[in-house]
């Protein structure tokens, strides 16, 4: 076993630590390939491509249509008075419903 004194190897695991947080919130490098999809990369969100869900029903279905439409890894729906998270989250689909799971708005967070 090699001795490696404890302030050179606790550097060591310092230094692996910040490069694997780097590039937390970016977005991959663009690999050089064929054009990207619509969505948005890396599973963040992009509302455009699913504001066609507005006036629909809240189903399943709908759901799951327009979150694979806006490139989001989740979707939630927001019901009228409902008490809901605040924090954003650049990968959640956001679909705000009236009382009868009708979707009024499309949104990310």
């Amino acid at each position: 076993m090699t001795n490696i004194p404890f302030a050179a190897a606790g550097g060591l695991v310092v230094a692996a630590l910040l490069t694997g947080c780097a590039n937390q919130g970016q977005p991959p490098a663009p690999s050089g390939g064929p054009a990207a999809a619509p969505s948005a990369p890396g599973g963040l969100c992009n509302a455009q491509p699913a504001q066609s869900a507005v006036g629909q029903n809240s189903t399943a279905s709908v759901v799951e249509s327009a979150r694979v439409r806006s490139g989001a890894q989740m979707a939630r729906i927001l019901r009228p008075g409902q008490i809901i998270t605040k924090e954003f989250d650049a990968q959640r689909l956001n679909l705000e419903v009236d009382g009868n799971g009708r979707i009024l708005a499309v949104r990310c967070g």
